[in-house]
């Protein structure tokens, strides 16, 4: 289930997740008020996010092969909306 509080980017992050991934879990929380008036701030609210995920296709795979996963099923809203993203990626029972 998406979080209803995210807004717009946050929301378009958990459906391209849950979509390529098939997360067990996913939180997707949005950093940009800790980062109001730093370099990346474009003021839209949205432009900072930690995704924690949980997902069977991580098992095996290392820690950059995981964010690659990650990154590649974000990659235009990366170019475009989002200037942060922390990943903490794991696979079940991790």
């Amino acid at each position: 289930m998406i979080n209803a509080s995210l807004g717009p980017v946050g929301r378009e992050i958990a459906q391209r997740l849950t979509f390529a991934l098939r997360p067990e879990r996913l939180a997707v929380i949005n950093d940009s008020a800790k980062h109001r008036g730093h370099m990346g701030d474009d003021g839209s609210g949205e432009s900072h996010f930690t995704v924690e995920i949980v997902a069977q296709a991580f098992a095996g795979q290392n820690r950059v092969a995981r964010q690659r996963l990650v990154n590649h099923a974000l990659a235009d809203l990366l170019a475009e909306k989002v200037h942060a993203l922390a990943i903490k990626a794991k696979a079940p029972g991790e």
